[in-house]
């Protein structure tokens, strides 16, 4: 199966060119997918044009890569759980905008379905697109802010996360379920390139969600998160939240909240999702009762790492040093690894992921799929030659055979995985 090069007219209109088969994007090059790495677009994906940019397919005839001149070149988003192998192939003008942060996988069309260069990586369906019932959410919603009037977070959010950016993780809370997200911290201490809650005004793109912008009591923390936790199937509480900076800067809030909660009940976990750039407030919160941390990353090597986070006050090493304090603690660690095929999966990133793993004896990667505009990305960082690739699927093998009990996924895991019924599928 080779499926046929997608291009869009403008208007909102997608279709197939017969002439061009679709290939993908590894690092600056294009190259043609392998037929095994071939999925049907996933339901909850979604397609995008790429405006002022034409796709790069290969010839049906001469088996040559030429570029599509009929319309802008598509990407497809893919869901949740799933992980993306090859980005969009394409060749961008010179006027060409500067793409939202979405991902960017590359995507065709075989047999009247669209299909995307994908592996599906996480079992549980926490985030499927057919588990969300509008009617359901709206009322959920309606009854959180009725039961806690006063609360800001809950209002936060009900009103801005769940009824208006559809954020699946506030939308299970409404529907009193699985990961309960709470956001704590209106500031950083990073300056992330891709930031997806504060863009400078200077950028060239925009955040695709507002930030918090007030700081939560613990008081309001625990209204509503023990209640969670005491009646939610396979109950998370999560802090560090798309909608904020780093909740690592409120640790002292944190650590009260998580003390608190644990007075009224020891069901579920509690993690945190954060940028690990302070070991010492890490430690306090394990000391108070934290479960699980979940580190964000775009690379395993410092030069990567910094050149993209631009961190302020903390360096590479503190993040290293975060994950093995939670390990030593007995937590759970993972990463939040953004996946950027002919980076993640080149040569030197392989050797750099390796020495992490088993220097911090990590639990988990979260394979993500990396919303930034790929050429954008590259030119920021400075990397106009991305190394040899090894391909994301043999990443991911040779990894699985040297650190077998590392495990693969795309969410946190609810405390009956962490102890030990890892494969079971929880969100039924």
């Amino acid at each position: 199966m080779s499926p046929f090069i997608l291009y869009s007219d403008g208007e909102g209109n997608i279709f197939e060119d017969q002439s061009l088969y679709a290939c993908g994007r590894s690092g600056w090059d294009a190259l043609p997918v392998g037929e095994s790495d071939w999925i049907e677009l996933p339901e909850g994906g979604s397609l995008y044009e790429l405006p002022g940019r034409r796709g790069i397919g290969i010839d049906v005839e001469t088996g040559d890569m030429r570029l599509c001149e009929k319309g802008w070149a598509v990407a497809a988003f893919i869901p949740p759980a799933h992980t993306g192998l090859y980005l969009a192939a394409y060749e961008t003008g010179r006027d060409a905008p500067t793409l939202p942060l979405f991902c960017y996988t590359a995507a065709g069309w075989f047999n009247e379905k669209f299909y995307v260069p994908a592996v599906r990586i996480e079992p549980d369906i926490r985030q499927e697109a057919g588990g969300y019932d509008t009617e359901r959410i709206q009322k959920g919603a309606e009854r959180l802010l009725n039961v806690y009037p006063h609360n800001r977070l809950v209002k936060h959010l009900m009103e801005n996360c769940c009824n208006t950016y559809h954020c699946p993780a506030a939308r299970n809370l409404a529907l009193g379920r699985w990961e309960c997200p709470v956001p704590v911290s209106p500031a950083c201490n990073a300056n992330c390139i891709g930031c997806i809650s504060f863009q400078p005004q200077e950028e060239t793109i925009q955040s695709t969600q507002d930030r918090l912008t007030f700081r939560p009591t613990a008081e309001e923390i625990v209204e509503f998160t023990v209640p969670h936790l005491q009646t939610a199937p396979f109950p998370i509480v999560s802090f560090g939240q798309g909608c904020e900076g780093e909740p690592l800067l409120m640790w002292e809030t944190i650590r009260e909240a998580i003390l608190e909660i644990r007075k009224h009940t020891g069901r579920g976990s509690i993690n945190i999702n954060t940028n690990g750039s302070n070991p010492a407030a890490v430690n306090a919160l394990c000391d108070a009762g934290l479960n699980s941390i979940r580190v964000s990353m775009n690379s395993a090597r410092k030069n990567i790492y910094e050149a993209y986070y631009r961190p302020n006050n903390y360096e590479f090493e503190d993040i290293v040093d975060s994950l093995r304090v939670v390990r030593d603690a007995g937590g759970w660690t993972s990463i939040n690894y953004f996946v950027f095929p002919g980076m993640t999966d080149n040569e030197e990133e392989y050797e750099a992921l390796r020495k992490l793993i088993s220097g911090t004896g990590l639990n988990m990667i979260q394979w993500r799929n990396f919303n930034i505009d790929p050429d954008w990305y590259l030119g920021k960082i400075g990397r106009a030659d991305t190394g040899e690739a090894m391909g994301i699927k043999t990443l991911m093998e040779l990894l699985r055979e040297e650190f077998p009990l590392l495990k693969f996924g795309y969410f946190n895991p609810p405390m009956e995985r962490i102890r030990g019924e890892f494969e079971k599928d929880f969100a039924t």
